[in-house]
């Protein structure tokens, strides 16, 4: 009886076939997983290699110059962005020439540098300092335009506005210039640098003094209120904290020596100032009595507390808007 009882359970035919199916089950499962998971390793290869596609054709693209020579017949004015952008600018906030008063001398001493330079000649970068609204920056642009007027389109000078606190791409926007064959100017309005900005030295290093030097194509145009670039208390401050105050304040000043020209603007006097009003009201057909026109634009200027190009430009304004006259040329 205990043999056959041994061997009733181990001979039985229903449980080796009970068992023969789950080993099956166990083992299913794992050759299906095997069979998932070896694709896994070849897609994210391919993530990487169109990553690193991606990675190569972005840097590819930065080593280009994002604005191709053809496109600066486009306009005759642009305005530098940072990241390597120039912005047409297809209509330029500007006077006539003939308009501004009371900086003849400075007028024509730019206006003879630019030609020089408009006709590849040599010609020197330039600062316009001095008093608040005396037609610094105006100067720049009637001069580009004035120039412009009687040249062809392929010899037409560009005129390219960097803002202030751009001026780190300086550098960038310079080798983008140098392969064009048009002949630019490049504007900065109210250059100046304050406390630890060390930006001056990108300007520094394009005037003069970089082993690759200002393009042959490219001339710079800057207006500040600072003969020097520098406030008054931040020399002072160099002189008196420095271990040698010489050196550190010359480091700095040594920048607006990099301009071969200074044209300095000083306040207007009362003469000046009215033929600017008369010169306006002229060109824009304003008509007004001459001793009216003289009181009111007087009294104008004295709520001001000055006498310049902007405050009389200003005075025009309201007074045009007052006689309901638009300011197109007539």
């Amino acid at each position: 009886m205990p043999k056959k009882s041994s061997k009733s359970p181990a001979g039985k035919g229903p449980r080796t076939p009970a068992r023969k199916p789950a080993r099956v089950a166990a083992k299913r499962p794992t050759t299906a997983s095997k069979a998932t998971s070896q694709p896994a390793p070849d897609l994210s290869q391919e993530r990487i290699v169109r990553a690193l596609e991606t990675i190569a054709a972005h840097l590819s693209a930065q080593g280009k110059p994002v604005v191709e020579r053809e496109s600066f017949k486009r306009a005759d004015a642009y305005v530098w962005h940072p990241d390597g952008r120039l912005s047409a600018v297809p209509r330029v906030s500007r006077v006539e020439l003939f308009l501004l008063k009371g900086v003849d001398r400075m007028r024509d001493i730019l206006m003879e540098n630019t030609e020089r330079f408009a006709g590849g000649l040599p010609a020197n970068n330039a600062l316009l300092w001095g008093a608040r609204g005396m037609g610094k920056s105006s100067l720049v642009k009637a001069a580009h335009a004035s120039i412009n007027a009687e040249r062809k389109p392929a010899e037409k000078l560009k005129l390219i506005e960097i803002h202030r606190e751009d001026i780190e791409s300086l550098p960038a926007l310079m080798e983008q210039l140098r392969a064009s064959s048009f002949r630019f100017i490049v504007f900065c309005d109210d250059l100046s640098f304050d406390g630890n900005d060390a930006s001056y030295k990108s300007l520094k290093a394009v005037l003069e003094g970089g082993i690759e030097g200002r393009p042959e194509n490219v001339i710079l145009y800057a207006t500040s209120n600072r003969r020097h670039l520098l406030a008054r208390e931040m020399i002072e401050n160099e002189r008196s904290t420095a271990i040698n105050p010489g050196e550190a304040v010359e480091e700095k000043v040594s920048l607006s020596d990099r301009f071969g020209l200074w044209l300095g603007f000083h306040r207007c006097s009362q003469d000046e100032y009215l033929a600017m009003v008369r010169g306006y009201c002229s060109h824009f057909g304003i008509e007004v009595d001459d001793e009216a026109l003289e009181r009111e634009a007087l009294e104008w200027s004295t709520t001001r507390g000055s006498r310049s190009g902007r405050v009389a430009w200003q005075f025009v304004q309201e007074l045009a808007g007052r006689l309901g006259v638009k300011l197109t040329a007539m």
